[in-house]
């Protein structure tokens, strides 16, 4: 009887009853009217422009369960990562709601790529396929069936790309075999380093860009972290090999010549700088991605970072595409990579060294630092490098990144891109006294965004503020200071006002007790203290909640100042204006006509000197505030608390390679191995390749190959499978 396993890169998706938590931010939201206009057509071809950490997957994904899913539409989705495919599955998964799917209790995604499902597993009633340009630019002709006089709604991630040949074949088959095609391109950087690639992404994309917001807005709502750009130079000359053809490379191709990038790789000093400037300013920069030049700089820079780490506690790693096993000529690397990944996410490790692998899509939400060693002419690439970083605290980032670059002698002879030329200068907050008021309000708003429209790529549950009054979210003031490392804020409520009182007031006991008395905690004590403070002045059932990272930055003030910090009062602002509740309860008792509620909200949003604008930002959300408020009154809003559900298709167990089924059944796998092996044996006992019949007395150079390829419908079989020499693989897989 065969052994039925999961295919979990086939997953059938039950949407959860009711509102979906995660919401969006103002501009994804505005993204979404704007896809809605340009769906109206029988097709299109248009651009979402975000910035890297903007939300561009999350937009998408929520924008196609609603439109296209639940309409009975078709999605193909194209990226050239499978870390990108993997967001984009989690995106669609973790967005089925009820609310949004009125008319499909389940759909279902299959991922397609080297590492996931094979084309070949395609099945004509999949609702989704996310699949990786190179699985499928092969395999064209498996997607015909799918495609067959069906509405296609095609996507393609980092659409930047898609001036490249195999996109445009993608593009072509799709639009030739589907009954109707509408087209998304998603990308932070639709702009090329040459006039002929932009020239060319618009013909791709004829119908231009749908939607755009730029860095800087991103940035002011917290929603994008405040880069701080560090420049060392390293007194370093690179011009001596630097001839004409040498230069066209860099310029045309952003290619720094082999014995060039060798001479930076194996630049003592040049490293040792690098290392040295992490270690001085470790607990500055935190978890950092460095950018090296080449693999030897990679390899070069690990050895360098986890000896000089050693006293720290600082742990480095470095990952690389395409690393060829020198017996097996097997590459190896995507599963040692992304245990890597794994564990710089997790801690483990604090700085992640790579080349060319995470400039794209990757999500390293915590990454605080980025290492710009490898110099760069391509402004794409220099703004991918430097996004990695860009994850605000509003979508589960951090507050300030910092973008470390080391500038070589060059003799002006190559234009390099100075990070800090991709933004502008205006990030440093600018006020006049006169400019005080309304500062102190966009804070605030800039702080609360999460409650209006909440995170990007990231999930933050309202139901608990949902439970209090809007004027209970709205802050009674907040406490303004300064530390030696930043500005910081910490908004004040009903809920935490008594708390921070005290707290304050027993803050010089507080230090006391711990033996603080310079200007910085020993991090031994510091975990300490901010625990007990939490524990003792705040109490989880608090709506809205203590920000652990405000009493940090709380404790960290106070040991440098030893005064209590300012607090600002908004009790001028008059609070009740800005009630949305309260407009909502007039207009309800009042039952007020459609036109009458208009006018009363356009009313309080003009009214001169009226602060509703400055803390609201959007007339829109304005409006979408009251009505959520409305929908309370009248009992329709109810969010969910449940999660969209996934089931995994089964699948026969000899439809998988022999190395997974050796990792989901040993002993069988083994068996079927070992099976294989011994029927590649001659009488003398030595392995013969079934192709070239050259014989072997180890399997140091063989490998078990299958006869009929997966791609093509094989079965991973003892009929099936045979024994091949490394040279003879490698000319099988040239010829598929």
């Amino acid at each position: 009887m065969p052994i039925v396993v999961e295919n979990i890169n086939c997953q059938t998706i039950t949407p959860a009853n009711g509102k979906n938590p995660r919401q969006l931010y103002e501009h994804q939201e505005e993204a979404i009217k704007k896809i809605d206009a340009i769906n109206k057509n029988d097709s299109f071809r248009s651009l979402l422009v975000l910035p890297t950490g903007g939300g561009k997957t999350l937009t998408a994904a929520y924008w196609l369960l609603k439109n296209a899913v639940d309409k009975e539409k078709k999605v193909l989705w194209i990226a050239h990562r499978h870390l990108l495919l993997e967001q984009a599955a989690e995106a669609f998964k973790n967005n089925a709601y009820t609310d949004d799917m009125i008319n499909r209790t389940v759909f279902n995604y299959r991922i397609i790529s080297g590492m996931h499902d094979k084309p070949i597993h395609i099945q004509k009633d999949d609702n989704i396929l996310i699949a990786g340009k190179d699985s499928l630019i092969h395999s064209l002709d498996k997607l015909n069936e799918w495609l067959n006089g069906e509405e296609i709604y095609l996507i393609i991630d980092e659409a930047h790309h898609a001036v490249a040949k195999s996109y445009k074949k993608i593009i072509r088959h799709v639009e030739h075999h589907a009954k109707s095609m509408k087209m998304l391109g998603l990308t932070a950087t639709p702009f090329r380093t040459s006039d002929d690639e932009q020239g060319a992404l618009k013909q791709i994309f004829t119908d231009d860009i749908v939607y755009k917001t730029d860095l800087e807005t991103l940035i002011k709502k917290g929603i994008l972290a405040k880069p701080f750009f560090n420049e060392y130079d390293t007194d370093i000359k690179f011009t001596d090999h630097l001839g004409v053809k040498a230069m066209q490379k860099i310029e045309n191709l952003d290619l720094i010549p082999e014995e060039i990038a060798d001479e930076i790789a194996n630049s003592k000093d040049r490293n040792n700088l690098i290392v040295n400037m992490y270690m001085k300013n470790h607990e500055t920069y935190g978890p950092t991605i460095v950018f090296a030049v080449n693999q030897t700089h990679a390899i070069t820079l690990n050895a360098l970072f986890n000896e000089k780490g050693k006293q720290y506690g600082i742990k480095s790693d470095y990952i690389i595409s395409s690393i060829r096993d020198s017996i097996t000529g097997i590459t190896i690397s995507n599963e040692d990579n992304e245990e890597k990944i794994n564990k710089y996410k997790n801690g483990e490790i604090q700085v992640l060294i790579n080349v060319n692998i995470l400039t794209e899509g990757t999500d390293l939400p915590k990454t605080h630092t980025v290492f710009l060693t490898r110099p760069t002419v391509s402004t794409v690439l220099m703004t991918q490098m430097v996004g990695r970083a860009l994850r605000g605290e509003k979508a589960g980032g951090t507050k300030d990144a910092y973008i470390v670059s080391f500038f070589d002698e060059w003799n002006n002879k190559v234009a390099w891109v100075n990070p800090a030329t991709l933004t502008d200068s205006e990030y440093k907050e600018k006020e006049t006294s006169a400019e005080k008021r309304d500062y102190n309000i966009r804070l605030v708003a800039i702080s609360k965004i999460e409650e209006f429209a909440l995170m990007a790529d990231s999930t933050v549950d309202t139901s608990a503020l949902d439970s209090i009054s809007a004027i209970e979210r709205i802050p009674l003031g907040m406490y303004s200071f300064s530390t030696f490392e930043c500005n910081h804020q910490i908004l004040v409520y009903n809920s935490t006002e008594a708390a921070y009182k005290n707290l304050i007031s027993d803050l010089p006991n507080i230090m006391k007790e711990y033996g603080i008395d310079e200007e910085t905690i020993p991090d031994y004590k510091f975990s300490k203290i901010v625990d007990y403070c939490l524990n003792n002045y705040f109490d989880e059932s608090m709506i809205p909640a203590c920000n652990p990272k405000d009493i940090e930055y709380l404790l960290k003030f106070f040991a440098q100042k030893e005064v209590a910090p300012l607090f600002v009062s908004f009790d001028e602002l008059d609070r009740k204006k800005l009630d949305v509740n309260a407009i909502a309860k007039k207009i309800h008792d009042e039952d007020m006509r459609r036109s009458e509620k208009k006018e009363y909200i356009e009313e309080l949003w003009n009214e001169p000197g009226s602060i509703i604008p400055i803390y609201y930002t959007n007339l829109v959300f304005f409006k979408k505030m009251i009505d959520i408020e409305l929908d309370k009154l009248d009992g329709y809003i109810q969010i969910s608390n449940t999660e969209p559900q996934s089931e995994s298709e089964k699948r026969d167990l000899e439809k998988f390679p022999l190395q997974k089924i050796i990792e989901l059944y040993p002993k069988y796998g083994v068996k079927l191995k070992e099976q294989i092996f011994s029927a590649s044996k001659n009488i003398a006992g030595e392995y013969v390749c079934a192709m070239c019949g050259e014989r072997h007395r180890t399997r140091e150079r063989l490998q078990i190959d299958h006869i009929t390829p997966m791609s093509k419908g094989g079965l991973t079989t003892a009929d099936n499978l045979q024994v091949l020499c490394s040279a003879c693989n490698m000319r099988k897989s040239d010829k598929l």
